[in-house]
């Protein structure tokens, strides 16, 4: 393994022409998980899937065992893969037991993601609550001023996606934990980029697609749901022929789902998807997410010290434990000034009143620092 994490810009291609900050979006590829990819398109060109099938089979428990690592759950029973977040929080939405005149608090501002799937719950007589953002993010007086005896879930991101504040999971978590409350879990703007521990945090539910921090193809993520939680489930919006204790008897028609995760697989899984991640987890673990996250923490302390002293206001607090890889900066035109970044090789984000720039691991000191080289000086 290379000592010096920019050896790892050989591994991403896109580096050859761009500056890419933007990896709060859809992020470039790997060289290797491309390969990867490759190698199963030729596999499935070439062979009968019952030929290749225990090799699927392999892919996903590997891939599980990946993911379990990765957020430091109890084991693979509690971890379904899923197409993408939205997916994984709807299924959480529609799995719990919620009851005419309960209430969900949710964080104004935070991703569509993260909010539908709760204000669908109106119809049956469940009341969506949104909490105020304070600096860009999530206050705990502020939340805990919207509880009521009602108030049977807490649905949160990780990040913020257009402020780039990182919230407090293990504040929110004892707080469900002490009031009996769901606590329920957008990951993607953070896994990959920081660590996350999902026990610490008392988290229920924990869904992320693998398209951005993850460094993966779009189409592809999971759902975690604590082991404890699931005889407390309805059955979900969806089943399909992977719900069951067992699936791969098809004219059977027992209708018992599974006692795990599983329970919340339908069918035919992305593989591609799968092939993909797995070769993108494997080398976010061979590099090690808190080395990762020290990375980036140390290009956004650059970021935000060249930005303020350019006289830029940030969408966020800048407080060290509220820093995420994601920095918002407030511009007079948001699309001219991505515009005129792309221009100049420099791949950003267009957020509201400003550009978001998203750095990871490979990047490098030089290339943060365009940024403000290109934007100039803030006007006063």
């Amino acid at each position: 393994m290379p000592t010096d994490l920019t050896a790892y810009r050989a591994e991403f291609p896109i580096t050859e022409k761009y500056a890419f900050l933007s990896h709060a979006a859809v992020s470039p590829l790997s060289r290797r998980a491309a390969k990867a990819v490759e190698a199963h398109l030729e596999l499935i060109q070439t062979k009968a899937f019952g030929d290749y099938f225990g090799e699927v089979f392999g892919l996903q428990k590997d891939l599980q065992q990946r993911i379990v690592a990765l957020i430091n759950a109890q084991g693979p029973d509690e971890i379904a893969l899923m197409p993408n977040t939205a997916t994984g929080l709807n299924t959480a939405a529609a799995s719990l037991p919620l009851q005419p005149g309960d209430n969900v608090l949710v964080l104004d501002g935070d991703y569509p993601a993260n909010i539908y799937p709760w204000l669908n719950l109106a119809h049956r007589g469940i009341l969506t609550k949104f909490v105020p953002q304070r600096n860009g993010g999530l206050d705990l007086e502020l939340l805990k001023a919207r509880l009521d005896r009602r108030t049977r879930v807490i649905a949160l991101s990780t990040v913020i996606f257009a402020t780039g504040f990182r919230n407090d999971l293990a504040a929110v978590g004892q707080l469900c934990q002490e009031r009996g409350i769901f606590f329920v879990v957008d990951g993607i703007q953070s896994l990959g980029a920081f660590p996350m521990d999902v026990r610490e945090y008392q988290i229920d539910f924990l869904a992320a697609g693998s398209q951005k921090w993850l460094l993966s193809t779009p189409g592809c993520g999971f759902l975690y749901c604590r082991r404890e939680l699931i005889e407390q489930l309805a059955p979900g919006a969806y089943v399909g022929a992977a719900s069951v204790v067992d699936p791969m008897n098809y004219l059977d028609y027992n209708f018992t789902l599974a006692p795990n995760a599983d329970r919340f697989n339908l069918g035919t899984p992305n593989l591609t998807g799968m092939v993909a991640l797995q070769a993108t987890l494997a080398l976010l673990q061979e590099i090690g997410i808190e080395r990762i996250s020290q990375q980036i923490l140390l290009l956004i302390e650059t970021l935000i010290t060249d930005l303020h002293r350019r006289g830029y206001q940030l969408a966020a607090s800048t407080e060290l434990a509220q820093r995420s890889g994601i920095v918002v900066a407030h511009v007079e035109d948001a699309l001219a000034a991505c515009e005129k970044l792309a221009k100049a090789n420099i791949i950003v984000t267009p957020r509201g009143p400003g550009v978001r720039i998203a750095p990871h691991f490979y990047n490098t000191v030089e290339e943060v620092l365009r940024v403000g080289e290109v934007l100039g000086d803030a006007r006063p």
